[in-house]
């Protein structure tokens, strides 16, 4: 897996594609959460579900369903909004924001795979290109010596691109919002 570091990264440099009336700084929390919850079903080794069953890690808490049924689940729970355009806008962002780990974790190098599909379908599935360095699993072993690899690999493979992404993000919004500010024909 991609380290819980690099999911929160790819989630907030996400919400700068949004409105800011419509991702402001509690959506982006929730979309924080999102991106960090597929991991839960690491809990299930303490259980005894191994890495390839459903509920195993990169199974169903990984999938591309789990993704749309949270983003439901946390805004009809935590998110109120009167627009409904606003509330697709802020489903839509929790969904990307929980899909990109799955995705993340299928562009490292190591675990079985990740089981977008499931329960249909519970393949594990990895993209041809792989190159960010796999995370071990659990604080105490991400904390050893390999954290400095795994967080360069990071740094270069994640952070590089979504710090791209907020930046041009954030300028092209900057040059938007003045370009409709000097337009005498838009409305204030």
């Amino acid at each position: 897996m991609a380290s819980e570091f690099s999911h929160a990264i790819v989630a907030l440099a996400m919400g700068q594609a949004f409105q800011r009336h419509v991702v402001n700084r509690r959506v982006l929390l929730l979309g924080v959460v999102c991106s960090i919850i597929p991991d839960v079903d690491v809990i299930g080794f303490h259980y005894g579900i191994q890495y390839g069953d459903v509920w195993g890690h990169r199974g169903l808490t990984h999938s591309i369903l789990f993704a749309a049924l949270l983003s439901g689940v946390m805004v009809a729970w935590w998110h109120r909004l009167k627009s409904p355009m606003a509330t697709a806008g802020v489903v839509l962002y929790f969904f990307l924001c929980t899909v990109s780990h799955g995705v993340l974790d299928a562009l490292t190098n190591g675990g079985l795979g990740v089981a977008f599909f499931s329960p249909f379908d519970t393949a594990r599935y990895f993209f041809g290109y792989r190159p960010i360095v796999v995370s071990p699993i659990g604080i105490g072993e991400f904390f050893s010596e390999d954290a400095a690899r795994v967080l360069a690999s990071e740094a270069v493979w994640i952070w590089l691109p979504s710090w791209t992404v907020f930046v041009v993000l954030r300028v092209l919004q900057k040059g938007w919002a003045g370009t409709r500010a000097g337009d005498p024909s838009q409305p204030e």
